[in-house]
């Protein structure tokens, strides 16, 4: 069984807090199964947005999963608000989380997927 979507942002937010980043919840979802979508931002103002894996990848129904939305990693903070903004009008239960990290470090560890 997954974790809610509001304790996973909880323990992200606290994850990325310990290791010395800046994070905010932008956009409040459905606190049970809402869609979580990561946007970092380096020093330089460049973005990179991680959704989730779509289902049936690796444990991606059970586990949650992160995939890049850009295959270039870091595009113009614009660029990134864009893309954001699409998902949004998509879907209206979606979370936003926004990191500031000079170098740009997701977090993600093992449960990023290339």
């Amino acid at each position: 069984m997954r974790l809610k979507s509001e304790i996973w942002v909880k323990a992200y937010l606290r994850r990325c807090q310990v290791n010395g980043a800046s994070g905010v919840v932008v956009r409040h979802g459905d606190d049970d199964a809402g869609a979580i979508f990561i946007k970092i931002i380096r020093a330089d103002r460049m973005a990179a947005v991680f959704s989730p894996a779509p289902a049936g990848l690796d444990d991606a129904d059970i586990d949650r999963r992160w995939v890049s939305r850009f295959k270039q990693g870091f595009v113009p903070e614009a660029d990134a608000e864009t893309l954001l903004k699409r998902e949004a009008e998509f879907d209206s239960d979606i979370w936003v989380v926004e990191i500031e990290d000079r170098e740009g470090r997701n977090f993600l560890g093992d449960e990023l997927m290339d």
